[in-house]
């Protein structure tokens, strides 16, 4: 016999369950958020990570605590997140290497394509293209020039096998044609050591670890590899300037969040997140971490994600580069 009564009740409860996760998304947050960060303390992208989440948590009414599990490459605290339950309580700092690059570079890390959310860009960091000061090729046309009489004569150092220092090298030798030897450090401050100790020629590095030693005259600058001048110097040109636009690259970082987490909790990062970085204060402070603020939200910011997949992965095999 039909039951009006229990009827009534059960379209109670199931529109209660229906409606649950909408106001859960509504009141977000509601507690605390965890920023995993898949490196070690101290670094550019903990201070990144720590700068741009302190205003973001004033402007979502809830700390936003940064935690670093570091390891492999940046692969163990990308599957962590990955891994994380999709409620907005756990969010990413992602980067190029652990977007982008990683997956091609080893075999043992899954992509996180499908299984991380793109939510907001952070920050986009260029190179600069640092020579030793004591050698002759004082411009970006006289190391071309001289590279592509002598192939392979020319050492560039890098802050290691696979990272972003090694593979805009890659990315330039591409596209130019030429060819340099490459030598790796365990780090940017040994690399750009051994260029200023005249150990090695040229090397592609971050602002933090060049500018000091290029306005002291110990290294010369002869490039930037990001769309724009830096303003820390402005004398020096840009790759696109100097007749490479399809050399131009930036290493970058961003929030993304676990798959299926809800779109209004994604929203809700995603504001907050942009308008931190449009501030003054925090975009200084991204700029004196080397970088630009990364304007990119939702689709924009993926579709640049699956841009550089493509644009790196072409690298990548080009080059040969393994890591396990």
């Amino acid at each position: 016999m039909f039951n009006k009564h229990a009827f009534i009740a059960a379209l109670a409860a199931l529109a209660a369950c229906i409606a649950a996760p909408a106001q859960a998304a509504e009141a977000y947050p509601e507690r605390p958020i965890r920023f995993v960060v898949p490196f070690t303390a101290g670094g550019i992208t903990d201070n990144v990570a720590r700068t741009v989440g302190a205003r973001a948590a004033e402007l979502l009414g809830q700390p936003i605590i940064v935690e670093n599990r570091a390891g492999a490459g940046g692969n163990i605290g990308t599957e962590y997140a990955a891994n994380s339950k999709p409620d907005g309580y756990v969010i990413f700092l992602g980067t190029q290497g652990t977007q982008v690059t990683n997956p091609l570079l080893y075999t043992s890390a899954p992509s996180s394509a499908d299984r991380l959310q793109a939510v907001q860009g952070l920050t986009a960091i260029p190179n600069i293209v640092v020579v030793n000061a004591e050698r002759p090729y004082d411009t970006l046309a006289k190391v071309v020039d001289y590279a592509r009489a002598n192939p392979g004569k020319l050492n560039n150092s890098s802050a290691g096998a696979g990272t972003g220092t090694h593979l805009a090298a890659e990315l330039f030798q591409s596209v130019v044609d030429v060819k340099f030897s490459h030598i790796p450090f365990k780090g940017s401050a040994p690399s750009i050591t051994a260029l200023i100790g005249g150990q090695v020629d040229l090397s592609f590095d971050y602002p933090v670890s060049t500018e000091a030693y290029v306005k002291a005259g110990k290294i010369r600058a002869v490039a930037v590899t990001g769309e724009a001048r830096l303003g820390s110097l402005p004398d020096v040109p840009t790759l696109a300037e100097l007749g490479y636009p399809q050399a131009t690259s930036v290493s970058w970082m961003g929030v993304f969040v676990p798959a299926g987490t809800p779109d209004a909790v994604t929203a809700r990062l995603r504001q907050a997140f942009a308008a931190a970085i449009a501030e003054p204060q925090v975009a200084a402070k991204l700029v004196e971490f080397g970088g630009v603020p990364l304007q990119k939200s939702g689709a924009d910011f993926t579709a640049f994600v699956q841009d550089e997949a493509v644009k790196w992965g072409k690298v990548v095999k080009a080059a040969g580069v393994k890591l396990d």
